[in-house]
């Protein structure tokens, strides 16, 4: 038969399946597999935040805890439900998807395959990312103001409801500002850039292309926050640290845009609640002006990058 032709001891043989991912030898689809991945990773990460959060959770009270009372006291306990998000990013989101990602390249290129590098003009990136990401601002509140005029389930509206006032008390409390900067910003500007923009971008990239990955990795990014009323918003921005991935051809731009964006928010709760928390409705549109002009600084930043990323079209490879 024409297959026996095949030397497959052949050094030459042997050298080229060494380089092929796992996905490329066993005939699986990059996509699908990261489409697999998120939803695993997702249940894994909640399972393991709820273990870690429940045992310290029962460890601080002694074990004297009505479980009737305890979703209305949650708030008392929300350093120790951050502490249990965090253990579950870095754990599943962040490390374990490092490792699972190899699946889709040969061990010699897995970092270039993740974007997970510091290159020349890295730097320059990640002072730009953390601009665009300031100037941004105005355009994602008119996205939640477009956001909130979209029938919600009242479930929903109400669960939200319940995690944002649960945020607000705890900001408005005595709490350690670095302490939740570290769980608020770093873990998940780390984590969840690792999931979604060094690895979930970079298979979706493969089986169609960078532009469809921008955009449904940056849907996947707002589904997975489960807050249907903030889709808007969360999928922007998902799809502009996506943009900034690519276009810097580095991880660490997208990382510092998402820490600088969580981070203020921190900041801003803690120090301005009444601004940070107001109610967005449909009667509560930002400024024209202000959405005009974010617009324009941001269209600018991105039209500058784009030229950039123009100019050493090929500067990028880490597959054979």
């Amino acid at each position: 038969m024409e297959k026996d032709s095949v030397n497959w001891h052949d050094p030459s043989h042997i050298e080229h399946n060494n380089h092929r991912s796992w996905i490329e030898r066993n005939g699986f689809s990059d996509w699908a597999l990261a489409l697999l991945w998120i939803i695993a990773a997702f249940f894994l990460f909640q399972f393991t935040a709820m273990v870690v959060a429940g045992v310290l959770i029962v460890s601080r009270s002694e074990g004297d805890i009505d479980p009737a009372q305890m979703m209305a006291s949650l708030t008392e306990y929300l350093d120790l439900m951050f502490i249990g998000n965090s253990v579950g990013q870095i754990l599943f989101l962040g490390l374990a998807t490092w490792f699972f990602a190899r699946l889709h390249t040969s061990s010699d290129s897995h970092r270039s395959f993740m974007r997970f590098k510091f290159r020349d003009d890295s730097l320059q990136f990640v002072l730009l990312a953390g601009l665009l990401v300031i100037a941004v601002q105005p355009t994602i509140w008119f996205l939640s103001w477009l956001n909130a005029l979209i029938p919600m389930p009242e479930a929903f509206s109400n669960i939200q409801s319940s995690q944002m006032e649960m945020i607000e008390n705890y900001l408005r409390g005595d709490h350690l500002v670095w302490l939740t900067l570290f769980h608020v910003a770093l873990v998940p500007a780390f984590c969840e850039e690792i999931l979604y923009r060094s690895y979930v971008l970079r298979a979706f990239e493969k089986s169609w292309g960078i532009w469809p990955a921008i955009v449904i990795s940056g849907l996947l990014f707002g589904l997975y926050h489960v807050q249907l009323s903030n889709l808007l918003p969360l999928a922007s921005l998902g799809m502009l640290f996506a943009y900034l991935t690519w276009v810097s051809r580095s991880i660490f731009p997208a990382i510092a845009a998402h820490f600088i964006n969580n981070g203020g928010s921190v900041l801003v709760g803690t120090h301005y609640p009444e601004s940070a928390f107001a109610e967005m409705t449909p009667e509560s549109m930002p400024p024209l002006w202000a959405v005009i002009i974010s617009l324009l600084i941001c269209t600018y930043i991105v039209y500058w990058m784009y030229n950039q990323y123009q100019q050493n079209p090929h500067g990028e490879a880490y597959y054979v």
